[in-house]
């Protein structure tokens, strides 16, 4: 996959600017929508007890302290490896669908070693399902990997593939999905209709990151808006339901206010600031004035009595 030009990483998450002669102004979709809470605790801790219940070191280690901590502290960044390992996985796929995508519309591409490097990571699988599907639905691209902009909102991303299908504009996100115990690929999370309904209603798009020059958005005119969930055994693609959208991106401007007004409370200043204890009062025994007491040798702001 193509890294962005136009994106960074910054503190508040990855951001866009409108050149590469500019700073970041506006947050990308996936750090928007990343303002919903998430809780993963459940998931962290089951990724480390599986991990060291399988640890061929644990029944030796049992009844060695330094040797057990050792086997748990591995166990313990399980999930962040797995982690890892799935973002290898799926800029591996997302590169090799894109290429797939140039070749298709006679651009230079590199889909020869995008298919060797997932081949080299046993999971040459992708490359077949994906081709598959790519001919099955007889997809016709029009634009990979193309960032779009909102300015209205404050907003910017990249979509994986403009492309038509059956004479449908379809605006079309990738995700990487195992397979379940049953062989079908794993659903996809509802979030990606926010990702999908943010790119419709972009305002632009990009054409010359170098320069900054932008055009009108050319795709927002009710597309299909398509999840294609690709795996190992199949490639599953998912239609938006026209009947939720309007919810979605009202859901997903929310998000956006709610980013920003993270980072105004950021940079408003310090949250908390130390305060003393109150004055002593007019006729306090001898000996109960803090400033006698020596208990605290701190400035600030005091309560008031």
């Amino acid at each position: 996959m193509t890294a962005p030009l136009l994106a960074h990483a910054t503190p508040h998450g990855r951001m866009y600017a409108r050149s590469t002669a500019e700073q970041p102004a506006v947050p990308s979709i996936t750090t928007v929508i990343s303002q919903l809470p998430s809780s993963l605790g459940g998931w962290y801790g089951h990724m480390a007890a599986t991990a060291l219940a399988k640890d061929p070191r644990l029944p030796g280690a049992l009844g060695n302290p330094a040797e057990l901590r050792t086997t748990v502290r591995d166990a313990s960044s399980a999930a962040e490896r797995y982690r890892d390992e799935a973002a290898l996985r799926g800029t591996r796929v997302h590169h090799y669908c894109e290429q797939v995508a140039l070749r298709a519309l006679g651009r230079p591409d590199a889909l020869d070693s995008a298919r060797l490097a997932l081949e080299e990571n046993g999971e040459q699988g992708f490359a077949q399902r994906f081709d598959e599907w790519w001919d099955l639905y007889d997809v016709r691209p029009v634009e990979p990997e193309i960032t779009v902009w909102n300015a209205a909102l404050g907003y910017a991303g990249t979509l994986d593939l403009v492309a038509t299908i059956g004479g449908r504009t379809c605006l079309i996100d990738y995700k990487t999905k195992n397979t379940d115990s049953d062989g079908f690929v794993k659903a996809l999370d509802d979030k990606v209709v926010m990702q999908l309904v943010a790119g419709m209603k972009a305002e632009e798009s990009l054409v010359d990151p170098e320069k900054g020059q932008w055009r009108p958005w050319a795709h927002g005119d009710q597309p299909l808006l398509l999840g294609v969930a690709v795996g190992q055994t199949e490639v599953r693609a998912m239609r938006a339901n026209p009947a939720v959208l309007r919810n979605h991106w009202l859901r997903f401007c929310a998000l956006r206010r709610a980013w920003e007004a993270g980072l105004e409370a950021e940079e408003a200043g310090r949250a908390l600031l130390p305060v003393g204890p109150p004055p002593a009062r007019t006729g306090s025994p001898s000996g109960s004035d803090p400033a006698s007491t020596g208990t605290t040798g701190r400035t600030g702001p005091t309560v008031p009595a």
